[in-house]
């Protein structure tokens, strides 16, 4: 591994070790065209230098923003480094975003020069181009369809990177100049600017420091072992601080190398080629790539299905614990072996995973069995927890230490506390600088300690010193007894259960929690059938005694885990009566006037606005 990172406290810097120690070792990877195109350490410096060199005689200097718009393509990553190394600053924008969100990212960072993927990004600013004064050049990667485009403030890549190599072959003092621009960048420069999603208002832009991003990517290297042999697939928004931090500054901190996937559709098809040993996903990606084995197992032979299941239940019983460390019978780690060989080996190489090593997963909660079933077929699949504001990671699972209701301990050299209305407060390396341009805003999320507050609620578990997110802080409650009420944290539990497709959990300012519950028909169509339950309607079906009783049940253990977490309040009713389907509009309003009769109010009195905690 490069073990010099903290001598190098600029990227760019970094960039120039790694073309020393790692200079033929692959770098970055782009399928186009159905081909693997690999860059070395050596020839991105090369084409990164030539790429600034080509920029500054363009008018790109010390102090500029550039925009990145598009995404996961080697020449937009080596836009940002360009950026970096003339002293300017890039401003990644989602690729997706609308032309009005652009126009507000580019005018609100004051950008002069934007680095773009193709013509849908140049259409969409040029359609606002009047709302953008002080834009004064595009550069774009992809020429397709900008042929007869009027070029007098558009400039394709390929020919900055040319006329940057030419004129670096003609003019000593260029490259010179060029090495004394990089020299002078300090760690304590704007490194980039991050926009948040603005899903809770006006998007702020988060500056980071280059120091505090390689000191924070440092730490997580360490962490998880990551090496100049360890390979990522780029597939994450370059917008996204988990893309700036897992890829872009964890791959220059380890040197490891980058894939970029030929396009957003084919990105799990190309994971299988690239075969990375460092993955990141949301749930929902997990969630993807299993139903997809699911339904293929549908049409399997019934040997193989039953081969198929009967594995799993061994790596049920034994992969958790063998993964761990843990003791195993010899036995079961022989069942298990046969499991590896037959159906987990198989199948982690169907899905692109045979060689993670480390695979993270963040954003929303993910199921306890989704999770486990990963870890169980092999596959080191961890939580981490972190924002924009501290430069992603704020904790991360450790090997060998790993729950699916928590979310890891501090991370090296994270401070993390626990305010007294619940809220997770924290100091890391990585911490942002402020606000772009709204001390106000900045001011606003910082203690007088200086700690930033995170918007969410959270405890430390006493059993395992881990950290556990209940909700956002805001909508954290008490009951009048003073207990800490989390709605969201309640409801993820009750929905944790397949026979409840919805929960409102409801107890600010009275006596007890209230829960009203939407069952799932299919899952609980599917038990009834099995246990000889009549029913003619959903209503019928929801107001069963039978399906009170099974209900009646599920809280019951709810209640027992709460118990075991003394900040936590317990479940003291369930809403009786039919429950509402959100496909039936009779029970809909049924649930919506029984709701009201209990003085609950509906989901939509009582929506709250809820957010990825790494968002």
């Amino acid at each position: 591994m490069a073990t010099d990172a903290a001598r190098a406290d600029t990227f760019p810097k970094l960039l120039i070790r790694n073309a020393r120690l790692f200079a033929d070792r692959p770098a970055y990877r782009h399928k186009d065209l159905g081909i693997w195109q690999v860059w070395t350490w050596a020839q991105v410096l090369a084409e990164t230098r030539a790429y600034a060199a080509g920029l500054s005689r363009l008018g790109v200097k010390r102090g500029d923003t550039v925009a990145i718009v598009g995404s996961n393509r080697p020449r937009l990553y080596w836009s940002v480094m360009t950026a970096q190394m003339l002293g300017a600053i890039p401003v990644p924008v989602y690729a997706d975003a609308v032309a009005d969100e652009l126009a507000y990212v580019l005018a609100h960072a004051d950008v002069r020069f934007a680095a773009v993927e193709d013509q849908e990004q140049v259409d969409k600013i040029l359609s606002v181009s009047e709302r953008l004064p002080k834009l004064e050049r595009v550069v774009y990667d992809e020429q397709r369809g900008l042929r007869d485009y009027d070029h007098s403030r558009l400039t394709a890549i390929d020919d900055v990177i040319a006329e940057g190599h030419a004129a670096l072959a003609s003019e000593a003092s260029l490259s010179q100049w060029l090495d004394r621009e990089i020299d002078t960048g300090k760690g304590s420069d704007p490194s980039i600017i991050l926009y948040t999603s603005g899903t809770t208002g006006q998007s702020k832009g988060v500056v980071l420091s280059a120091s505090g991003c390689i000191n924070a990517a440092s730490d997580t290297v360490a962490f998880d072992h990551l090496t100049e042999r360890d390979e990522a697939l780029a597939y994450l928004p370059l917008a996204w601080v988990g893309d700036h931090y897992l890829n872009y500054a964890q791959a220059l901190v380890a040197a490891f190398c980058l894939a970029c996937p030929e396009n957003a559709d084919t990105a799990m098809a190309d994971m299988k080629e690239i075969g990375p040993t460092f993955f990141f996903a949301p749930p929902r990606v997990f969630e993807q790539m299993l139903t997809r084995v699911m339904i293929r197992m549908e049409d399997a032979s019934p040997i193989k299905r039953r081969a198929f299941h009967a594995l799993l239940g061994v790596a049920r019983r034994y992969g958790e614990k063998i993964l761990n460390g843990e003791r195993v019978p010899l036995a079961g780690r022989a069942l298990y072996a046969l499991g590896e060989l037959m159906i987990y080996g198989p199948l982690k190489n169907v899905l692109g995973l045979s060689r993670v090593r480390v695979a993270y997963t963040a954003g929303e909660a993910i199921g306890p069995d989704l999770f486990s079933f990963y870890r169980s077929i092999g596959l080191n699949l961890k939580q981490l927890y972190g924002q924009t504001e501290a430069f992603l990671y704020l904790t991360a699972q450790p090997d060998g230490k790993i729950y699916s209701d928590t979310v890891g301990p501090a991370m090296t050299n994270v401070d993390l506390r626990i305010a007294e209305n619940g809220e997770v407060l924290f100091k890391s390396p990585g911490q942002f600088t402020g606000y772009f341009k709204d001390a106000a805003k900045t001011a606003e999320v910082m203690t007088a300690e200086g700690f930033v507050k995170t918007g969410d609620a959270g405890f430390i578990d006493p059993k395992t010193g881990h950290l556990k997110i209940i909700d956002r802080a805001k909508d954290v409650g008490r009951l009048n007894d003073g207990s800490l009420f989390a709605p969201k944290y309640i409801e993820n539990k009750l929905k944790f259960y397949p026979n409840i497709k919805e929960a409102v959990a409801v107890g600010d300012g009275r006596d007890d929690v209230t829960a009203m519950l939407n069952i799932d028909l299919v899952a609980v169509g599917s038990w009834a059938e099995r246990n000889n339950v009549v029913y003619g309607s959903y209503q019928e079906l929801a107001g069963n005694a039978r399906v009170y009783d099974m209900l009646e049940k599920h809280i019951d253990e709810v209640n027992k885990s709460l118990a075991d977490e003394p900040q936590m309040v317990r479940i003291a009713l369930a809403v009786g009566r039919t429950l509402a389907s959100p496909d039936d509009d009779h029970g809909r309003v049924e649930g919506e006037r029984q709701a009201r009769a209990f003085g609950l109010g509906t989901r939509a009195d009582n929506h709250r606005d809820r957010h990825s905690p790494t968002q």
